[in-house]
């Protein structure tokens, strides 16, 4: 089968791999479309994703496809389901380690449910915490949506996370994926005032299509810094970096919260505290919470079937897996909001 292998830091190929063989809880599922992280994926092709040193290995952790195999004890799959969240990470190749795996032609998803109603869910029996979130989608949400789901689930788990609720008043900082997601489910969800940062104006334009009330480029907010200081419930660093952090402090009510979203990739993070009010909520969101990521499906499936989510509002970019280099590329040099690849 065919994978997007980093070989070495830096160095990316389509592989020819051995397919995986489901297990007894397992099914097998051949990739329709994956999607690229843009801050984890770019980690794991330059090494720097923190706890991650072992090269080769197999990229890819977004992805929806059709179960063609189905493991003896597997109930919540069967054949032709769609399903999201695939990964590999136990490769025939011994020399292969698993940057999830997600980006290879078949990739296995697991029956959590199952494993628990018959006591195999823990580590001795080969269990992982993102089994919970391997699932059966609908099929009436089309693949790009499906594919989508699997950024969609983290972001809609992360404004619980962030304790963030309707009538807020919120900025957002970054413009890709996850601070286009928050916009607009922040706007799905009745906030008061939605604002967000990004320094390119194909973006920022973007967000004002998505339900945003004002964008700004950092330099437009320097400006406005005084104006918007204390009056804001939340502020999300979609970006993941502590100028960001520094920067959201002044803009916080008493009380107010500062979201970090996705993973920092410093070893510290130096805060100025001074800047902020007296009491202000910190808090880093660096892995997903996996029950909420399960819980947002079916409120994330709603809103596609109504249309008011649309993976084409975000997809600006698909190459066939082969071409993942130009993929890649485009990602690096901005223009990219959501990059898809085909199989």
């Amino acid at each position: 089968m065919r994978a997007i292998v980093v070989k070495k830091p830096g160095e990316l190929v389509v592989a020819e791999l051995a397919r995986p063989v489901p297990g007894p809880y397992q099914a097998l599922v051949r990739t329709e479309v994956a999607a690229l992280c843009n801050a984890t994926d770019s980690k794991l092709i330059d090494g720097h994703f923190p706890g991650v040193e072992r090269y080769p290995l197999a990229l890819g952790h977004e992805s929806a496809g059709l179960v063609c195999e189905v493991g003896a004890k597997v109930r919540a799959f069967a054949a032709g389901d769609r399903v999201i969240g695939g990964l590999v990470f136990d490769f025939a190749e011994p020399e292969l380690a698993s940057g999830w795996g997600g980006f290879s032609e078949y990739t296995l998803v697991n029956d959590h449910d199952a494993m628990v109603a018959d006591g195999m869910a823990d580590a001795s029996h080969g269990w992982f915490e993102c089994y919970e979130i391997q699932r059966r989608v609908d099929p009436d949400i089309p693949a790009d949506e499906a594919a989508l789901l699997c950024t969609w689930r983290e972001v809609y788990g992360g404004i619980g996370d962030f304790g963030l609720k309707p009538r807020d008043r919120v900025l957002i900082f970054g413009a890709g994926p996850v601070g286009l997601s928050f916009v607009a489910f922040c706007k799905l969800l009745g906030f008061s005032w939605i604002g967000l940062v990004d320094p390119l104006p194909h973006k920022r334009a973007r967000a004002l299509r998505l339900g945003a009330d004002a964008v700004f480029s950092p330099d437009e907010l320097a400006s406005e810094t005084g104006r918007l200081a204390g009056t804001l419930d939340a502020v999300v660093d979609a970006v993941g970096h502590e100028r960001i952090i520094n920067a959201a402090l002044p803009l916080v009510r008493l009380g107010g919260t500062v979201g970090v979203y996705g993973v920092v990739s410093a070893p510290t993070l130096t805060i100025d505290k001074a800047r902020g009010p007296y009491n202000f909520n910190l808090i880093v969101h660096q892995w997903p919470t996996r029950w909420r990521e399960r819980e947002a499906q079916e409120p994330l499936c709603r809103w596609i079937r109504e249309g008011a989510l649309k993976a084409a509002d975000f997809v600006t970019h698909r190459f066939p897996v082969e071409r993942i280099g130009e993929a890649v590329a485009a990602v690096r040099e901005g223009v990219v909001v959501k990059c898809l690849l085909d199989f």
